[in-house]
Order: C-alpha cells, then sequence, then structure tokens
C-alpha cells in the first residue's frame, strides 16, 4: 500500500489484493493495535535486526523511523510512544493506518483490485512482462513489486507466493521460518500453569554447557508451552536450533536477588514461621498458580515444619527458584508466528533500490526478504523503508 501510493503519481499503478479488503495481516499488528514503528536511536534499528542487518542501511537511512512517523501523522493519523519505544495510533485502532494508506492511494490515482489472486509473473529478454492472474488473465507491466509477506498468519493471505515468484524468477530463497513465536514445551506441569504471566524474571536457553539466549523480561505460560516479549525474542535469536533438536531453558524466578540473598531470604521465612508447614510458608514468594508445582518440584514434603527444612533441602530449594526447568521442544508454528525468518536472498537485491539483479523490473519489499528482527515495531518499519526505497526508485524511472 504505501509502495503504490508513493508510486502513483503521473503512472499506472494497480495494486492487486487477493483478499477481499486491504491490510488484514496490518490489522494484527500490535494485537490490532498496530505498533508500526520503533522511536528508538537509527543505530538501534540496525542492533534490532538480527538477520542481514547491513542490507538495511540505505532503507533506514532513507526513510528512517522519524521519517514513518511524519509520514502517518501527515496523513491524518497521531501517534503515541509507549514503553520500549513502541509507536501506537492514539486511538489503539490498526484500522486507522490501513484507512489513512488506502486514501493516500485512492488520492494518488491507484487501482485498487481486491479478490483477485496473481498466479505467475512472465518475463522476456530479461525483464518483467506481465503478470497471470487466476483465471488466465494477463496484465502487463514493466515494473512488478513483489510484497506478499511470508508465511505467518495464513489466515491472512500469507501463503508464500513471493517465494514461488522468487523462485520463477531464479532467485535463491533461504529457508523459512516462524520466527517471533510463542515456543512448544515438554513438562505435564506447563499447562497447569496456562495464563500465568510472569514479570521481571531471566529466562536462559542452554544447548549442553553452552547459553544460547539469556534475557531479562516479561513472559507467560500456554496450555501447550511459554509466550510473551521473553519468549518471543527468545524464538527469533533461537532461530534454525528451534527445529534441529529439545533445548534446556531455566526461568530465575527472583533475578533480582543473588543466590546468598535469596537464600537468606528463604531463611528468614522458614525462621519466623517455624511451626508452619512448610506448604504454608512459600506461598508470599509466588503466584499462587505457581505454588503448588514449585511445591511438587522441590521435593519437599509439604506437611513438613519450617523447622525441620534441612539445609541442603533449602539449597536445592534456592536452585529450583533460580533454575525453574523447562524443556523447549519446537515452536508454535506459521499459525501464531509474528514474522518469516528467511526468505529471497538480499545478495540478489539492489539494497539501494530493492529491484532484483537477476530480473529488471522486478521488486521485492518487505517481510518476503530474508530480513527479520526483533518485535516493538521493527519489522514493520523494514517494511515502510523498503517500500520507500522502491517507489523512490519507481518514480525515477
Amino acid at each position: 500500500m504505501l509502495c503504490a501510493c508513493l508510486s502513483g503519481k503521473g503512472r499506472k499503478v494497480i495494486l492487486i489484493e487477493k483478499n477481499e479488503k486491504l491490510g488484514k495481516k496490518l490489522f494484527l499488528t500490535g494485537k490490532g493495535r498496530c505498533n508500526l514503528t520503533n522511536s528508538c536511536d537509527i543505530q538501534e534499528l540496525f542492533q534490532a535486526v538480527i538477520h542481514n542487518p547491513r542490507f538495511c542501511y540505505s532503507a533506514f537511512y532513507t526513510f528512517s523511523n522519524q521519517d514513518a512517523v511524519d509520514f502517518f501523522e501527515n496523513a491524518g493519523v497521531p501517534l503515541k510512544t509507549e514503553r520500549g519505544g513502541r509507536v501506537f495510533p492514539v486511538s489503539d485502532h490498526s484500522s486507522e493506518i490501513i484507512r489513512a494508506l488506502e486514501k493516500k492511494c485512492r488520492a494518488n490515482h491507484v487501482e485498487i483490485r481486491l479478490q483477485e489472486k496473481v498466479d505467475s509473473i512472465r518475463y522476456a529478454d530479461g525483464k518483467v512482462s506481465k503478470v497471470k492472474l487466476h483465471g488466465g488473465r494477463e496484465l502487463e507491466a514493466d515494473v512488478i513489486v513483489v510484497a506478499t509477506g511470508g508465511l505467518s498468519y495464513p489466515q491472512t493471505g500469507s501463503t508464500g507466493d513471493g517465494y514461488a515468484f522468487a523462485v520463477d524468477a531464479g532467485h535463491t530463497v533461504a529457508r523459512c521460518m516462524p520466527s517471533l513465536v510463542p515456543l512448544r514445551t515438554k513438562e505435564d506441569y506447563i499447562p497447569r500453569l496456562a495464563g500465568l504471566s510472569l514479570r521481571n524474571v531471566e529466562l536462559s536457553v542452554m544447548q549442553g554447557k553452552k547459553t544460547l539466549f539469556c534475557e531479562f523480561g516479561e513472559m507467560m505460560f500456554t496450555h501447550t508451552g511459554i509466550t510473551g516479549p521473553l519468549v518471543l525474542t527468545a524464538s527469533a535469536v533461537l532461530g534454525e536450533r528451534l527445529s534441529e533438536k529439545e533445548l534446556l531453558a531455566y526461568i530465575n524466578l527472583k533475578p533480582a536477588l543473588s543466590e546468598e540473598q535469596l537464600d537468606d531470604r528463604i531463611l528468614r521465612e522458614l525462621e519466623a514461621n517455624s511451626n508452619k508447614q512448610f506448604k504454608n510458608v512459600i506461598p508470599v514468594l509466588f503466584p499462587s498458580t505457581l505454588t503448588p508445582v514449585i511445591l511438587e518440584l522441590s521435593g519437599i514434603m509439604p506437611d513438613k515444619a519450617a523447622r525441620e527444612v534441612s539445609h541442603p533441602e533449602r539449597k536445592g530449594f534456592v536452585d529450583l527458584i533460580r533454575h525453574f526447568p523447562v524443556t523447549i521442544t519446537g515452536t508454535a508454528g506459521f499459525r501464531e508466528a509474528i514474522i518469516t525468518k528467511g526468505g529471497v536472498s538480499v545478495k540478489e537485491i539492489d539494497p539501494g533500490t530493492m529491484e532484483s539483479k537477476k530480473i529488471k523490473g522486478l521488486y521485492f519489499i518487505g517481510e518476503v526478504l530474508d530480513v527479520d528482527a526483533l518485535t516493538g515495531g521493527f519489522n514493520l518499519q523494514f517494511a515502510w523503508s523498503t517500500a520507500y526505497l522502491a517507489a523512490q526508485a519507481i518514480s525515477k524511472l
């Protein structure tokens, strides 16, 4: 939509959309609120890109996060910045962003064709010539921009069409995997914790003795595993390792306390409630849903008097709190993934224009490319920036 409205001055632009309306996937972003960019320093944009950040140099500097903010505010959408630099419409409605883009398209005489599916792109003499629509009709074109997204949220129409177009054009497509996605776990006690959110915890993911990921933040248990900002970030960083084998993860439930401080805290509770049963002393330390699971995993008899808890038992309990075990078996898949990791190889795309190095007049923008970033508005910023570069290049033709 952004690329179409910016390319629409003085040339015939057709926006082909296979859904019944524009922006179905955009509508879902930010839980329906549309986290459209991040207000961070421009250098932090590159740091948030997990894969191929150097490819983004021209894109982010030519159309920065501030440019994105200016564009949408000038289009009549007031914006606000929340925790972590996340930028949203003041209204908290993603539909405002979609309406603004649609209005810009119509103002610039972009022809919008809904419920039209592109079956293939035709080439002649090393350049684009036509798109073949489902049903056999063809449209001639001297420029074709592929902005199909990846494989995440296939119910919105993201079914990998762009990868097929790329392969047909002779492009390499890097292996595609779900990213920014909830993780599946093995333990039978996890479903019992479903719905429990944990704030200010530390998640560590291990491969043998090697720490693959260790960060502090918020997470939540589900009926099938774990999710939340901390977990989504872990999924982006861990990447292909999630499909190779099980990974052992640990949650430090009290990361603000050192091992010694935590031991002192527990000892104080046990001494202050020496005649109480152990099961009646520890609820002060944990959310109510978590207490019975912690009790079971501790191996300490629930009915044991607090004064009878031995030093080794207490030390083991401290270790459990600092290393609550979770075995990651894989991801929740593309239906629940915010983005797709992998895509059209950026080595075969001009980073200054987004044009294919193989086929003249063929452009790839947004998530279809082999670039993925952390959650927080960074992936949409990449979409806006690449759309702008392509539109700028097309306008000069």
